[in-house]
């Protein structure tokens, strides 16, 4: 349950907090694009490298690592059931392009993990709520949406007393 944990926000007062949450979400909407379009491991782990001072500016290292280290069984079912499902059903052969392009689809999960969970960890539900409303975003959709994340660290605490 690390993994619903770790997107619970965390205060401070560090450039990342303080940027606007639109900004912030567009930067996030950017590593998205950019993890979609590409399936090579080179402009994947390009993505997570230029994401690592993110986090370490926004010094939230530890509940960053904690959302990679929940994310990280995720990861490997990506990974082992795209080598079963190509090897059983595709090619039947083990080669370079099917590890390669395992690697890839788990990479781009973890380039998703990060964007978002360095999104909701320094993203204020309080502060967005405010810009959603700046933007013109229905009410309707701005109260489910902060409903939603303010539900999430709840919803991993039930969890883990179940």
């Amino acid at each position: 349950m690390s993994l619903l944990e770790s997107l619970r926000f965390s205060r401070g007062d560090t450039l990342i907090h303080n940027m606007d949450p639109r900004v912030k979400f567009l930067l996030t909407l950017i590593f998205f694009s950019v993890s979609v379009m590409f399936l090579d491991i080179v402009p994947l782990f390009l993505v997570f490298i230029v994401q690592i001072p993110l986090v370490i500016i926004a010094k939230v290292f530890n509940e960053w690592f904690k959302s990679i280290k929940g994310a990280g069984f995720i990861a490997l079912f990506i990974f082992v059931t795209n080598m079963i499902s190509f090897y059983y059903f595709r090619s039947g052969a083990l080669t370079w392009d099917l590890v390669e392009y395992s690697i890839a689809l788990t990479m781009r999960f973890i380039v998703l993990v990060t964007s978002f969970s360095l999104f909701f960890i320094t993203t204020s539900p309080d502060k967005l709520s405010l810009a959603l409303e700046k933007a013109r975003i229905p009410y309707e959709f701005n109260f489910a949406f902060i409903t939603a994340i303010r539900f999430v660290p709840v919803l991993a605490d039930e969890a883990q007393t179940i």
